[in-house]
């Protein structure tokens, strides 16, 4: 077998050779042989070949021959949508393609498949045709079963999927209608049938507490058990910090130092401590040294790099790693000694990192914080609380003034903050919603933010310098069509945007809601300007952080809850060590895209489960307050119809068919819903009043209407 090494190097050769075209379309065995590759190495040789495919190197043409591709055929996934169309996503591609009804071809949402673009077909979207299905993305599906006299069908959760599924009777595993269950695809069915599957497991009833949420969990496939190999690792893990791992470390335990996080957090990974010398600040950013326990390429290593991230849904966390780390000897919990790794910076009055030490420390934090305990010190001067927590009040002050220092700095070069509230959904013991109001930042929220980010910067820079592999958090320039759009925009309210050679400063996006601050027009520029930006990821190039206004950004500080985190601290204690040798290098030179690339799907896919989640527990909520009145603001508008969000974060709809008096369009330019004759507008960012007429628990959707009363 060729080695990775081998691999890349014949896959380096064979673009160069498609590059120069210094061969005619030759078939596999032709182009084994051109190449002087051994039988034993040929079917190594037949994935190199299908990953140029792949990656839209080569073409493979009709008659089994590769040559260089033309750019017209290219490989991504599929995401289909209710109404017979899809789209495909393809890697690094700005804008997904749009392929037809009467081009889908068989393809099922989430299939990896190969495209052809269509020429000269541009309606919004660049079209394509599916030509080939590589893999099949789904393999299970969550729905809901109903039963016939013969047979059963379930109707899956996730809208996009437009089919109900057939299930045989005697496939359905005693399934009864209106169970949640999983059903696993053996048939993705054609032009005339449905897709066919047999239940594999029954979740429960729909109305049985907790089974809503175990059912989106299962239809975003996210792994809740740890296995038997996992536990048994797991189980010989020390509960309390041995001697020989202290031993060699920076010994901080004499260091004042606390965490401050929120009431209800148990996984608790970074502490802080700052003191203040002759003008400058020393602040310590301690972090769970995690990797101390996880070793790379153990049991427990592949199931944190398989989950990538800890997913914190409205009533559960699934973890990355199992409890007895994250909570337990990897929590930085207060009075215990723990292993951490430390950034240990020296900060001037105008926020500049004037030195920095990175070290393997032993800590013991000295007090447990919480953000509202903190916030109640610095912003209420709260007479108990400062009482209760004398001797570190002066320390939180000093804290107050280095974040309002980092924080000034960061604003002086541009860095964008969008100060949109997450929600809050408080639950009862069944997993009801008793509440739901938006998450505030304060004070002590912004601090750790603040130190957080400053210690994230100077990792990065220190790695970036030393030219060893790394995984970075990047954040792309916006698309330059999206601004002009934007800009365009912005102009019909007296706001410039200045851009040179298609490109924008951050700085000038902050100046721009600097601007808008207070304004009524605030909301509904700061959601398109948001919408103009694209999505940070990991990666292994230092590309810069567009959102930060930063060159150089990681992730370092939560490796309890994200894999990345933890991937860096191995390269740090290994530099640290004097082990990143030539072997090592490579090894994470072949190793680091893979986790950048994994870990960011894995992100976005915890991401849009919370997000579900959260949903369905407002949709739930809103149930009891169905005929109420309540103002909100306009937060989206499409054809079908406009977004209305409610100072709680309650997102609902109200139809086109529904707005009253009139027949509306949408107009894209100025993204206003208008009548046609009466002229009445309705924009982005504006008060209004609605009723809440409805809620779909299924599609978790809240119907809204405009009050009798409103509509003269």
């Amino acid at each position: 077998m060729m080695n990775q090494e081998l691999l890349e190097k014949r896959k380096k050769i064979i673009c160069e050779l498609v590059e120069e075209e210094m061969y005619v379309p030759m078939k596999e065995k032709e182009l084994a042989m051109f190449m002087q590759v051994s039988k034993e190495d040929r079917e190594d040789f037949r994935k190199v070949l299908e990953e140029l495919v792949l990656e839209g190197k080569l073409q493979l043409t009709a008659r089994g021959k590769y040559k260089k591709s033309d750019g017209s055929v290219l490989t991504g996934t599929f995401i289909s949508n209710v109404r017979g169309f899809g789209f495909v996503e393809v890697e690094g591609r700005e804008e997904d393609l749009f392929i037809p009804e009467d081009m889908v071809n068989g393809a099922f949402h989430q299939d990896k498949v190969q495209v052809e673009l269509i020429p000269g077909k541009r309606g919004k979207r660049q079209e394509a045709v599916v030509r080939k299905i590589i893999e099949r993305g789904t393999r299970q599906v969550v729905g809901t079963y109903e039963k016939s006299a013969n047979f059963g069908f379930v109707i899956p959760d996730n809208s996009k999927i437009g089919t109900d599924i057939f299930v045989p009777k005697e496939r359905s595993k005693g399934a009864v209608d209106g169970h949640k269950v999983v059903v696993e695809l053996t048939s993705y069915g054609d032009e005339k049938h449905k897709p066919e599957g047999k239940v594999v497991e029954i979740l429960g009833h729909i109305n049985d507490p907790g089974v809503d949420i175990i059912s989106i969990v299962r239809g975003f496939g996210l792994p809740v058990e740890f296995g038997e190999k996992v536990m048994n690792q797991v189980e010989r893990i020390p509960g309390e910090v041995q001697e020989a791992d202290m031993a060699g470390r920076m010994d901080l335990r004499d260091v004042p130092m606390v965490t401050i996080d929120g009431e209800d957090a148990k996984d608790l990974d970074d502490a802080v401590s700052v003191s203040k010398e002759g003008g400058l600040y020393h602040l310590g950013v301690h972090i769970a040294d995690v990797s101390n326990y996880v070793q790379e390429n153990s049991a427990l290593d592949w199931e944190a790099l398989e989950r990538g991230t800890s997913v914190y849904l409205v009533d559960r966390v699934i973890p990355m790693l199992p409890h007895k780390l994250s909570n337990g000897i990897c929590s930085l919990n207060q009075g215990v000694d723990r292993l951490a790794l430390s950034c240990l910076m020296t900060i001037d009055a105008k926020g500049n990192v004037t030195d920095y030490q990175l070290a393997e420390t032993v800590i013991c934090v000295d007090r447990r914080m919480s953000y509202t305990s903190v916030k109640k010190i610095l912003e209420d001067h709260d007479e108990k609380e400062c009482k209760e927590y004398e001797e570190f009040v002066p320390m939180f002050e000093q804290m107050e003034e280095l974040a309002a220092i980092l924080r000034k700095k960061r604003h002086k070069r541009g860095s964008i903050d969008f100060d949109f509230p997450e929600s809050k959904i408080l639950l009862d013991q069944e997993g009801h919603p008793l509440e739901i109001k938006p998450y505030e930042r304060n004070t002590a929220t912004k601090i750790i933010e603040d130190f957080m980010l400053i210690a994230n910067e100077t990792v990065a820079q220190h790695f970036f310098w030393m030219e060893l592999p790394f995984v970075y958090r990047t954040h792309e320039k916006p698309d330059a069509e999206k601004i002009m759009k934007l800009s365009t925009f912005l102009n019909n309210f007296g706001y410039h945007i200045k851009m040179t050679k298609e490109e924008v400063h951050p700085k000038e996006i902050q100046k721009l809601l600097d601007k808008i601050e207070g304004t009524p027009e605030e909301t509904l520029i700061s959601r398109l300007t948001l919408r103009s930006m694209k999505q940070a990821k990991y990666t292994t190039e230092c590309t810069g952080h567009f959102g930060l206004a930063c060159q150089y950004y990681c992730h370092f500080t939560s490796p309890i809850r994200r894999y990345p985190d933890l991937q860096i601290h191995r390269i740090i204690k290994e530099q640290l060590r004097g082990r990143l040798k030539e072997n090592r290098i490579e090894h994470y030179q072949g190793r680091l895209p893979e986790v950048a690339k994994h870990s960011s799907a894995m992100e976005r896919r915890a991401d849009e489960a919370e997000r579900e989640t959260d949903k369905l527990k407002k949709a739930e909520y809103m149930e009891q307050h169905i005929g109420e009145i309540y103002e909100g603001v306009i937060s989206g508008i499409t054809g079908w119809g406009i977004y209305v969000e409610l100072p709680s974060t309650v997102e609902g709809m109200i139809h086109v068919s529904k707005l009253p008096g009139d027949y509306y369009y949408y107009d894209e330019n100025t993204y206003e819903m208008a009548g046609q004759d009466t002229g009445k507008k309705y924009r982005l960012g504006e008060a209004i009043k609605v009723r809440v007429d409805g809620v779909e628990r299924l599609t978790r959707t809240i119907d809204f209407s405009i009050p009798i009363e409103m509509e003269e």
